[in-house]
């Protein structure tokens, strides 16, 4: 996104910034940032060569979006044994594995939070 550094996620939003206001909510700040998400700014840049990729090759700044959102930002589509796996390779027993699955309603990434937790 042009507006979010690609090195430190630094949001080019001014009421992040110098526009802030105390009387700003929660709300308000994630709404501004849910539309600016939405419209790029790219004359006014954090990242200025994916700035230029959204100006001169709008085609291939939207593949390099959908493949980010595929990979990085949708739920995993992992089967139970696929999940299964993956926990107990990092040193869970299979056992606690599965019920943990079970009680967060197969979601790896709280099942994962479950076994850490003890």
């Amino acid at each position: 996104h042009p507006n979010i550094s690609s090195q430190s996620g630094a949001i080019c939003l001014d009421i992040l910034k110098d526009q802030w206001s105390p009387a700003l909510t929660l709300k308000t700040a994630l709404l501004s940032v849910q539309a600016l998400l939405s419209a790029p700014e790219p004359d006014d840049p954090q990242d200025a060569v994916v700035a230029q990729q959204y100006i001169r090759e709008y085609q291939t700044f939207l593949g390099t979006a959908r493949y980010w959102t595929e990979s990085f930002a949708k739920a995993s589509s992992l089967g139970v044994e696929e999940k299964v796996q993956r926990l107990v390779e990092m040193g869970f027993a299979e056992a606690h594995v599965r019920s943990s699955l079970e009680a967060v309603g197969g979601d790896e990434n709280l099942a994962l939070e479950k076994l850490c937790s003890g």
